[in-house]
This record gives structure tokens, C-alpha cells and sequence, in this order.
């Protein structure tokens, strides 16, 4: 029997029970693709992050959601920072090489938050389609087409609301990127203390409503931009019970997430 170390992190949280979860295994070499999914679906959280330590200071890293694996996540990499922090790494800076969305970097801050540095998404103007609307369940002010479908709401009343049709929404969107249809950002500027609040909705990729999403993040921050001007923004991402406080910054071609993480289970996962 293999034992792999195993912990699960909520990430974006400051307490448990707050942003979102993700798994963290640390691995002497990635395992074969369909035994990561299969653990990754055993469990059953929004990511499981693999990580595979390649020379001082950097890990190879790859993310799988329970039903696939992803090209960029957000919350799972901030996880798996914290883990290699927690567990005795002294470095001021963690680079994770990823396939498909090269090198990130996670650097400690003087308080306490980590603060990740990701590429900046590209975004434009996309149509608003009837079929949208009905999924969603109310009609967006404006839409981007970008990694995922971006939908802006006339008020965060209005983006709480929102109880989609996830079976219609799994294939509707934006389709030209590796993550597909069915991945939905939705938006409304301002909010509780707050400049923008957001709900991500994935059904493309196994997940109805994801409670914290970085990879949202590197989009909602340029569509922010385009919206008031501003190159930075602290974001509340909604879900029920949970919650997440994401701060972001433009930078040239980068965006840069803050944030906290804290770790709720320890122990090993046998294989």
C-alpha cells in the first residue's frame, strides 16, 4: 500500500469553514493521469492540487476537479503554497511550473497573506443570447468572452438571485478556450465594503457553484478595468455558508490574488 500525505486547506479563508477547499499530495513523480483523476474524484472537493518538488524553490504542479483536469486554478495553487510554507519551506518566493499556464509564483507577505502572480486574461465583448438569459435565469447588462463567459449584473441583488439551470448552463458560453463551455463568471460592482462581488458557475467542468476561484480572478480583473478604470480591486466571491475576500492587481501583463489559506485535516491518503 502507498501512502501519499494528504492535507485539505480551505483557501481564501481567514477561519474554517470560510473560502474554498482543496485537496494537497505532494508527490515523488505525478502519477498516471487517470490515477490522479480517480483520486481526485475519491476526494470529492473542488480541486485536488498535485505537486512534485523540481529544485529549490520549485515545484511542478497539476490540478484536477472531480470529473477533470484543469489548465489553471487559483484557489488550489494558493493551497498548495501555503502546505510547502507550513511544512518548513524558508524561501520569500514558491515558482509552481504548470502544462498549460507556465510559471506562477506565490510570495509571503509581511502580513501573513500570500500573494499569488498569474497571467493576466484577455478579454472582449461577447454577445448576450436568449438561451444565456434563460439559464441564468436574468439578463446580464454586459458579457466578455475571455477564459470563461463573464456575465455583468445591474446590482449584487440582482447577482445574488441567481439560481441557474446548470444542466442548460453546462453547454452554453464562451466555447474557443482549452476550459470550454459551461464556466460562467457572474458580476456586479460594489457589494458589502467591498468594489466588485462575483458567483463562478462551473457545470463544463464538474462543478455547479464553486465557492472561491483565483482562475476567475485573473479575468475578473481586467473586465473590472474596462468596467471603472481601476487596476485594482478587493473582490468578495459569494456562496452560500462560505465566502471568499480576494484581493486583485493588475500589473503590466500580470495579475496578482491575495490572500489566506488555513489547513483543516492532516494525514495520509492510502493508496
Amino acid at each position: 500500500m502507498t501512502k501519499i500525505p494528504f492535507a485539505q486547506i480551505d483557501a481564501f479563508a481567514s477561519n474554517p469553514f470560510e473560502g474554498n477547499q482543496a485537496c494537497v499530495m505532494p508527490l515523488d513523480a505525478f502519477l498516471p493521469d487517470a490515477t490522479l483523476q480517480a483520486i481526485a474524484a475519491e476526494n470529492n472537493v473542488a480541486e485536488t492540487a498535485f505537486i512534485v518538488a523540481d529544485g529549490e524553490g520549485r515545484w511542478q504542479l497539476r490540478w484536477f476537479t472531480p470529473a477533470v483536469e484543469v489548465p489553471l486554478c487559483g484557489h488550489a495553487t494558493l493551497a498548495s503554497a501555503h502546505y510547502i510554507f507550513k511544512a518548513g519551506y524558508t524561501g520569500e518566493q514558491i515558482t509552481f511550473q504548470t502544462v498549460q499556464s507556465g510559471e506562477l509564483f506565490v510570495s509571503r507577505l509581511d502580513d501573513g497573506r500570500l500573494e499569488m502572480n498569474f497571467p493576466k486574461q484577455e478579454v472582449r465583448d461577447q454577445e448576450i443570447t436568449d438561451d444565456i438569459v434563460e439559464a441564468l435565469g436574468a439578463r446580464p447588462i454586459r458579457a466578455f468572452a475571455g477564459p470563461f463567459y463573464a456575465a455583468v449584473f445591474d446590482s449584487v441583488e440582482t447577482l445574488n438571485a441567481l439560481s441557474p439551470d446548470y444542466k442548460a448552463l453546462a453547454s452554453l458560453g464562451y466555447m474557443g478556450d482549452a476550459w470550454g463551455a459551461g464556466n460562467f463568471g457572474c458580476l456586479a460592482l460594489g457589494g458589502n465594503g467591498v468594489d466588485v462581488t462575483s458567483r463562478f458557475f462551473g457545470p463544463g467542468s464538474g462543478i455547479d457553484e464553486d465557492p472561491a476561484t483565483g482562475s476567475w480572478h485573473c479575468m475578473l480583473a481586467p473586465v473590472v478595468e474596462i468596467l471603472t478604470g481601476e487596476t485594482s480591486a478587493e473582490c468578495y466571491q459569494a456562496y452560500p455558508g462560505r465566502g471568499a475576500q480576494i484581493e486583485t492587481e493588475i500589473q503590466s501583463d500580470r495579475v496578482k490574488l491575495r490572500g489566506r489559506s488555513v489547513t483543516v485535516i492532516e494525514g495520509v491518503f492510502n493508496l
